[in-house]
């Protein structure tokens, strides 16, 4: 009788531990929860789900995107732009990584109290917004060009912790 004493209060303890963790645990991209596209919603969308699809993605990025000021995206080799798998890239870009630097410092402030290690799906939309973030220190101006610079160095940071511990 113990035993089963025991062993229902470990479950419990374990659940009530499990559900109080889950619920303090802060979406690190908002956006995912509000990503809509055309009529159906698309469920936390990621690009890569292989070894290839990291080469697709390298590829891209080799290749070039760029984002614009209506903050869609173009990917400048147009037979990579057809595949179905850029679509999935697009959503991301366009509609779940932050774009206005104030969204990108809560972004920095998130991951400095963030436990753990990142979810594949925050590390790849963390290294999608590092490739805005350049594509933004390039394109603007000296005074804006230190703080796009300084949120690029936090980001890195925060993408080298989560490697190396």
């Amino acid at each position: 009788m113990l035993l089963w004493r025991m062993v229902v209060v470990g479950i419990l303890y374990g659940y009530t531990k499990t559900s109080i963790t889950h619920g303090q645990t802060k979406a690190l991209f908002p956006a995912v929860t509000r990503t809509k596209r055309g009529a159906a919603i698309v469920m936390s969308p990621t690009f890569v789900n292989s070894f290839s699809d990291v080469h697709l993605l390298f590829e891209i990025l080799l290749t070039g995107i760029h984002f614009e000021d209506s903050g869609e995206i173009s990917v400048k080799d147009a037979e990579l732009a057809s595949l179905r798998k850029t679509q999935n890239l697009e959503i991301i870009c366009e509609e779940i990584i932050p774009k206005r630097l104030t969204d990108i410092l809560r972004l920095i402030s998130d991951l400095s109290t963030h436990t753990g290690h990142l979810h594949e799906e925050d590390f790849e939309r963390i290294l999608l917004t590092l490739v805005y973030i350049t594509q933004q220190m390039v394109s603007s101006t000296t005074e804006q060009r230190d703080a796009w610079a300084e949120s690029f160095v936090s980001l890195y940071k925060a993408i080298k912790q989560d490697l190396t511990s």
